[in-house]
């Protein structure tokens, strides 16, 4: 997608610890116009999968989900941080360690809307060491759900991520590819 290429170039920051900020376009702040046009990317590419839902990981994977979803023409659900009161048991849960975070981060997703008839696709905003889509396929396996496929919004390919996630089985789409981050220099491809 070479909209999202483009910002990521003018825009992204390098910033301590592997860390690509991007919070003018995905994390804090999002352009409508490029949101929807990563969403319609998304569903181009898992429609023919026929998903039931989309599913991805509060907060920044929402708005890239969403896209999808309405794209789709299917709900999004997404796993929480926190469990509120209102989640109904049974609960599926998974950790997962955030670098952005800073520590270990416990997912819930409510068996009231996931479970067994459900043929999902995850899209998330980053796919840099597969920690978090591990954790959320765990979650996924535990409702007995379907995963059909991954979707990212931004792929850092120096972690390796994808190759940690190719046992999962699923075809695996990145809207943009970070290969390099060093020295102050971005290097940013087309997704894969």
């Amino acid at each position: 997608m070479q909209a999202l290429v483009e910002a990521i170039r003018q825009q992204g920051e390098i910033l301590p610890g592997g860390i690509l900020k991007v919070d003018g376009l995905v994390n804090h702040q999002l352009l409508p116009d490029l949101t929807r046009e990563m969403g319609e990317a998304f569903a181009r590419h898992f429609a023919p999968l026929r998903p039931s839902k989309v599913v991805t990981i509060e907060v920044s994977g929402i708005a890239p989900a969403i896209a999808a979803a309405m794209a789709l023409g299917v709900p999004m659900v997404y796993a929480r941080k926190k469990k509120p009161v209102t989640m109904k048991e049974p609960i599926f849960t998974a950790q997962s360690v955030s670098r952005t975070k800073g520590g270990v981060v416990e997912l819930f997703v409510s068996s009231e809307f996931l479970g067994p008839a459900d043929r999902v696709v995850v899209v998330d905003d980053f796919l840099a060491s597969g920690g978090t889509l591990r954790a959320l396929s765990t979650l996924l396996a535990q409702s007995g759900a379907q995963l059909l496929g991954i979707g990212c919004v931004v792929e850092k390919q120096f972690e390796h991520g994808r190759a940690k996630l190719a046992d999962l089985g699923v075809p695996l789409h990145t809207l943009a590819n970070i290969v390099r981050m060093e020295g102050g220099e971005l290097t940013v491809e087309p997704g894969r």
